[in-house]
């Protein structure tokens, strides 16, 4: 019997885990639970973890094969694996978003790991996809289970070319310095839980078969589900914290609201698996390979 202990957060995502080392290596049994735990959670907090780069890879690697940092943007130096997010190199997160859903196969999970936090603001976000589908009256459930959508990395989030400055430019050119298109479905099937969930987020633009107009305008109502504060959990960092969620069913969004402190964290990612529509249908990629960073999961039960 193991000694850990899992503490909802909100009723509808999100919770704390204690009562493990997670810089140790981890039981068979402990594994399964932590799995079970986030396919019911989605979102798992860890206090106090001393972590490291290396060890935070090792305990990732318990939930699956891990990707290389991004498809396109710079690892942390020396550590191909780990992708740095900080507040020096651009604030792109601070908008809704499903980790990397521009490629065929998108991360399975992501962690992140507390590094530098600022003295107020700067939490993270996270919202339970699953129970913005089932939020959803019935004839718009029945509408969104019948669309696919074309996600890229190639947009303008929002902020015009000209009002960016000479690092952002930069940083957003090497975004795209690899265009990826792939088509996913708008309701996508959790391979082990069954659950459906809206899987669209920023990288979400347009509807197949719809206008661009048309299109922004269904996402926007999706969206306005994913992001009800019935279905979020607000995360406030402190230091040494690892929050790993599960990217097939959620949505998350890094708060620019700390003045332009010091923010940094690390994130590692688990390889995924091609989604699937209700129909059993795959997604497919139109635009883009991402062989380089990512291979396919196959789908493991906890």
């Amino acid at each position: 019997m193991s000694d850990l202990q899992i503490r909802k957060i909100t009723g509808n995502i999100g919770a704390k885990v204690a009562g493990v080392d997670i810089a140790r290596p981890l039981d068979d049994e402990t594994v399964t639970e932590l799995r079970e735990a986030l396919n019911v959670h989605k979102a798992l907090v860890f206090d106090v973890v001393n972590l490291d780069d290396a060890s935070q890879q090792a305990f990732v690697r318990h939930f699956g094969d891990i990707t290389t940092a991004h498809p396109t943007v710079p690892s942390v130096d020396g550590t191909p694996n780990v992708l740095p997010v900080d507040s020096e190199r651009g604030r792109a997160a601070n908008h809704w978003h499903t980790d990397v859903t521009f490629v065929l196969n998108p991360p399975q999970a992501t962690s992140l790991r507390s590094i530098t936090i600022p003295p107020y603001g700067g939490e993270t976000l996270i919202a339970n996809a699953a129970a913005a589908y089932r939020d959803l009256p019935e004839p718009l459930r029945a509408l969104a289970d019948t669309l696919w959508a074309e996600h890229t990395n190639d947009y303008d989030y929002a902020v015009p070319e000209e009002a960016l400055d000479e690092q952002q430019a930069a940083a957003r050119a090497q975004f795209t310095s690899i265009k990826y298109r792939t088509v996913h479905p708008v309701v996508r099937v959790h391979p082990l839980t069954g659950e459906r969930g809206l899987f669209i987020g920023g990288f979400a633009q347009r509807i197949v078969g719809l206008s661009t107009g048309e299109s922004r305008k269904l996402l926007d109502l999706f969206q306005s589900y994913v992001t009800r504060p019935e279905n979020v959990l607000r995360h406030r960092w402190s230091e040494n914290q690892l929050v790993i969620f599960d990217n097939r069913i959620t949505q998350h969004y890094a708060i620019d609201n700390y003045d332009g402190l010091p923010r940094r964290l690390h994130r590692v990612t688990v390889a995924g698996d091609v989604p699937v529509g209700i129909e059993g249908k795959e997604s497919y990629s139109i635009e883009g390979d991402a062989a380089h960073y990512t291979p396919v999961a196959v789908p493991v039960a906890a």
